[in-house]
């Protein structure tokens, strides 16, 4: 559907433009300002006007709507009458909301997957394992950082999670098990960059050991593996940020 506005094209949309091109639009919007707010490049809080992230992303003001909207409903951006959107606020009390229901959620999957999983999808493990184990160890040696390391890092951690639950036969626990990972990520990546001193802590034997008891389908210690290893984290970044 072409976008108009008193009988003109909206800027950013052409008469070509159909359906999917909007929505094809709508998603890298959508994709881009979700990058940029669990990143940290805007602040808690901080207004999101619409005229701003055009010019920010070169984007129409359609497909930025559409975006925010979506935004709104996983909880990174709020809005308010006649203040329009801004980014979600932090605190400890959404932090751990955030960790006990990820907890809860990636638990039942992990239970699921280890009743369902077959040879592929402990492969996928092993596999997703190995890559990020191999990429914490290249970060360990490294003294020069531009952080492409901490992004690839960052993708590898979501891939052996995600690759934990990927047999539990639900799209709605994989779908929010992705969201409440995106609303972690916020509190998660400034330790991740060194902006938060980290508390000593072996992260490599937790994955390890989440892992062992998965594919042993001990499923009562992987999901214990699994809840210590998410409330390590939440103690670490509140004595840290929030003390």
């Amino acid at each position: 559907m072409r976008a108009r506005r008193n009988g003109l094209q909206e800027p950013g949309l052409h008469a070509q433009d159909g359906p999917e091109t909007a929505s094809t639009l709508a998603e890298v919007a959508y994709r881009q300002l979700r990058a940029d707010i669990v990143s940290g490049a805007y602040s808690p809080g901080q207004p999101l006007r619409l005229e701003t992230l055009k010019q920010r992303y070169g984007l129409s003001f359609s497909p930025l709507r559409e975006a925010l909207n979506r935004l709104q409903t996983e909880r990174l951006v709020v809005t308010a009458a006649l203040r329009g959107f801004s980014v979600a606020p932090v605190s400890v009390e959404e932090m751990w909301d955030v960790i006990e229901t990820r907890i809860l959620i990636e638990c039942e999957a992990l239970k699921r997957a280890i009743r369902n999983g077959d040879d592929d999808w402990e492969a996928g493990i092993v596999a997703s394992f190995h890559a990020l184990d191999l990429q914490v160890r290249r970060r360990s040696v490294e003294k020069v950082s531009d952080g492409s390391d901490l992004a690839l890092l960052e993708n590898r951690h979501q891939e052996f999670h995600r690759s934990l639950i990927s047999a539990c036969r639900s799209h709605r626990l994989l779908s929010l098990a992705d969201q409440l990972h995106a609303e972690t990520q916020r509190y998660r990546l400034p330790m991740l960059a060194g902006k938060i001193p980290a508390a000593p802590r072996d992260v490599a034997l937790e994955h390890r050991q989440i892992m062992d008891a998965t594919l042993a389908r001990d499923s009562a210690s992987a999901q214990q593996f699994l809840a210590d290893h998410y409330q390590r984290t939440g103690k670490v970044i509140e004595g840290s940020v929030f003390a």
